[in-house]
């Protein structure tokens, strides 16, 4: 299959999650024999520096500066199997309707952040998704699974909604010998929704217990945080370094945005990367989490800092018992070779329900 994918990035992991998926997603969709040009809108917070990823083995990346920039790949566009427009790609909008104008193969959409987009498209901010393009995409393909996806058909006119979850790159990211420098960290951007979940979690454990240590990786934090002085900062972590940094923690914590909590079934990159590095994850609770993992044997749910000291203080042997049933969940059932069969199935079976509909 010949793959054009729109996405918010692939060069730069700052501040994003959608670079390692997309790193993941085409690396394992490449081992099934398929070529993809990735098509990078120029942004300058993910240039220099803060771009980690130049000249990818398993794709073609070229960068765009505007619209104009973009119509200069038409040819591309026109001949691929298939076209995969991103969620949060600037001026997203005006590029669906470039590329389902330009398009023959199936034009699909990747929402990376469905819950907060629905949220947009329910306030009327179309900032890269409008009601208008939505039917225009063969197949929406969403992180977002259960309920959520018959409500993108039923209430958006989409032709299909299908589930592409997060993954891992299970080579990448595997146990490592490391001593433990921490008893719980957390890694993942600042949010505003985000942070009174991870002060309740681990900042208030922080303050109980002075004899703990702790760390929080992850640009964008606002400089008014009064940190505990038994946790440990970092700006970035890049990803080559992630499994370092699980290896590193006695546990780690998965918080959840909270449209994403709301809208439930939506589970994390750092659930899967943290869980494939044999480091045991804590969690907050929404629903559809207990499909993914078993509560208690493969995931420790928290909702205050008591369950967090509680798990923090059950011992090693308890702690080993989890990360390892969780490793073994994920190699069966969350790696990059996975949803790149899934892909590969919804694209294809796009492709057939198009041809159909011509017959």
């Amino acid at each position: 299959m010949n793959l054009v994918v729109l996405g918010l990035s692939l060069s730069s992991s700052w501040g994003n999650g959608h670079a390692t998926t997309y790193r993941a997603l085409l690396k394992a969709f490449a081992a099934r024999g398929h070529e993809t040009l990735f098509l990078e809108r120029n942004a300058p917070w993910y240039a220099g520096d803060r771009r980690d990823l130049t000249d990818p083995d398993y794709c073609r990346l070229a960068f765009y500066d505007d619209l104009a920039g973009l119509a200069r790949w038409d040819a591309a566009l026109a001949a691929a199997d298939a076209v995969v427009v991103g969620s949060f790609v600037p001026e997203g909008v005006a590029a669906a309707r470039f590329v389902q104008a330009t398009a023959r193969g199936v034009k699909a959409f990747y929402d990376i952040d469905t819950p907060v987009t629905l949220a947009k498209l329910a306030r009327g901010d179309f900032e890269y998704l409008s009601p208008g393009v939505i039917p225009g995409y063969d197949v929406y393909l969403s992180f977002t699974g259960g309920p959520t996806l018959r409500s993108i058909e039923q209430r958006y006119g989409a032709p299909a909604a299908r589930p592409l979850y997060c993954s891992v790159d299970a080579e990448a990211y595997r146990p490592l010998a490391v001593e433990k420098r921490w008893d719980l960290s957390y890694l993942g951007t600042y949010s505003p929704d985000r942070q009174p979940t991870l002060d309740r979690l681990l900042l208030e454990a922080a303050r109980r217990r002075p004899d703990l240590r702790f760390a929080v990786a992850g640009p964008q934090y606002p400089d008014d945080i009064v940190w505990p002085s038994n946790v440990e900062r970092f700006e970035h972590v890049p990803p080559a370094d992630h499994p370092a940094f699980y290896a590193a923690s006695r546990y780690t914590l998965n918080v959840t945005r909270a449209d994403m909590v709301a809208a439930g079934h939506s589970p994390s990159v750092r659930l899967f990367e943290a869980a494939a590095c044999g480091c045991p994850v804590i969690s907050d609770l929404w629903d559809g989490l207990s499909e993914l993992f078993a509560p208690g044997e493969e995931i420790v749910l928290a909702t205050d800092a008591d369950a967090v000291l509680a798990a923090l203080d059950g011992g090693a042997g308890r702690a080993q018992a989890i990360a390892t049933a969780a490793r073994a969940r994920v190699l069966r059932e969350h790696t990059a070779e996975h949803r790149a069969q899934e892909l590969e199935t919804w694209l294809e079976e796009a492709r057939a329900r198009a041809a159909l509909s011509v017959a």
